[in-house]
């Protein structure tokens, strides 16, 4: 899987992932190929946790929508990601079946964002959260934000505790090795 985390603090944001793609026992590391986890959507960045086929397919499908992507704020993504998954079972042909008894369709998708506005995570069900100080997604996610809280008061930037994040997660999650991406972005008065 992967390390994704995203920080706030002191007036800054950062988003940080590893480049390791896993394909079940098999380790495509950044020197086979060039693994990039995070990508640009507009003023945002954005990071997925799970089945490499998402990576194509969300960033086509985020850049291409233009002015409707909107990631400014918890209502924004929630519209956002409410057309993605239209998008996605319409044109992509999203298996939106995970387990008999879930309320809604699931969209299949973890993803962390940040931008000026702040720092996001949306979740399967569109579940979307803002989040204050940091949070991780992937297999080594328990690293990270063990690592980040450890650290999180006595740093002084957020790009200095997500390095430390995806570092711990690199450190002992099996499915996370560097090397590592991080952007950072001022936040908004």
């Amino acid at each position: 899987m992967t390390t994704c985390v995203v920080v706030k603090k002191n007036n800054q944001i950062a988003i940080a992932s590893d480049s390791l793609v896993t394909f079940g026992d098999t380790r495509l590391s950044h020197a086979y190929e060039v693994n990039e986890k995070i990508f640009p959507v507009g003023d945002s960045y954005v990071t997925l946790a799970g089945t490499a086929a998402h990576f194509p397919v969300m960033r086509k499908l985020l850049t291409g929508m233009g002015e409707e992507c909107r990631l400014g704020s918890r209502d924004e993504v929630f519209e956002t990601f409410s057309r993605v998954h239209e998008i996605l079972k319409e044109k992509y042909f999203l298996n939106t079946k995970e387990d008999e008894d879930d309320p809604y369709e699931s969209s299949q998708i973890t993803a962390l964002i940040a931008n000026s506005h702040g720092i996001f995570g949306v979740y399967s069900y569109r579940e979307v959260f803002s989040f204050d100080r940091f949070w991780g997604i992937g297999s080594g996610r328990n690293f990270a934000l063990g690592a980040m809280y450890a650290v999180y008061d006595k740093a002084t930037s957020a790009r200095e505790i997500a390095e430390i994040g995806v570092h711990a997660g690199a450190e002992f999650d099996k499915s996370t090795s560097g090397p590592f991406r991080i952007y950072t972005v001022p936040m908004r008065d």
